[in-house]
């Protein structure tokens, strides 16, 4: 891990937190397979205090100039980029957002499901809007994260299996180190994921490292990944990166999906369907 001096510019500062970020994940992920990691996640955490505290004077006054530049916007405690950032609604909001293009989405990815397929269902609100259309398919298998998935299924439906985990109100899912005690035993044929951001150059992101975490161990268990993402979520990037595109097997999206993204896609190799 690289230690930058003091008087390094914002920018390798801000390097330094990432790796330090990247290197919370990886201990995360080593205490979920029994390591002990206990002083390895006091030295970073350390770090990290050390970094707001001995640097804070730099970076306002860095701040203050990208501000002044345009190149993100300062707010109470700290600073996000313009426009560019994506941010996590409460459940209830997003489900009212891009309704349409939400059900066109989810209808496009039912087509893609075999009656007797194991599937997986993330949270978000187009696959709520996926999981109303599988009620009538018994023989199917979900294995969801999704508290409202569940509870669309509670009065029948296909086979149903939770992940358990920790409930992160927000988002409404079951995240964590706990899920892969069951994810660990799957083989899904297809993951359905959503994502608060995406881009072909960092890939989808969420907002929480829990999240992240489950969204990973789902994806590295299925054969195929679909993504579900209206064309609002291109060219954000939110804080915490849970695949590249090349994981992907198809994208579909609505026909707003920006021009740049999609043959980014394309040649990557992802399917991308546009309804």
């Amino acid at each position: 891990m690289r230690i930058i001096p003091l008087e390094q510019p914002l920018a390798d500062l801000l390097a330094q937190i990432d790796d330090l970020q990247a290197e919370q994940l990886r201990l995360y992920d080593a205490g979920a397979n029994g390591q002990d990691v206990a002083a390895d996640q006091k030295a970073v955490e350390k770090h990290m205090k050390e970094l707001q505290v001995e640097h804070r004077a730099p970076i306002r006054r860095d701040l203050a100039a990208l501000e002044t530049s345009g190149e993100l916007r300062r707010i109470h405690g700290g600073a996000m980029a313009p426009e560019r950032r994506a941010e996590e609604p409460l459940f209830d909001d997003k489900t009212a957002m891009a309704a349409p293009e939400k059900q066109r989405i989810a209808e496009a990815a039912f087509a893609l499901i075999g009656p007797r397929d194991i599937v997986y269902l993330d949270g978000g609100s187009t696959i709520v809007a996926l999981a109303r259309l599988l009620i009538p398919l018994k023989q199917l298998t979900v294995v969801t994260n999704s508290l409202r998935v569940s509870q669309i299924f509670s009065n029948g439906g296909p086979r149903m299996i939770l992940t358990g985990g920790e409930c992160r109100l927000l988002s409404q899912t079951f995240v964590g180190p706990l899920t892969r005690a069951v994810l660990d035993q799957m083989h899904l044929d297809i993951a359905f994921m959503g994502t608060i951001g995406v881009s072909a150059q960092q890939g989808m992101t969420t907002t929480d490292p829990a999240e992240a975490y489950t969204k990973e161990q789902a994806m590295a268990r299925a054969s195929r990944t679909v993504l579900l993402a209206d064309s609002s979520k291109f060219g954000k990037t939110s804080f915490v990166r849970f695949g590249t595109i090349s994981q992907l097997s198809t994208v579909i999206s609505d026909k707003q999906m920006p021009p740049a993204e999609r043959k980014a896609f394309l040649r990557a190799g992802v399917e991308t369907l546009l309804v």
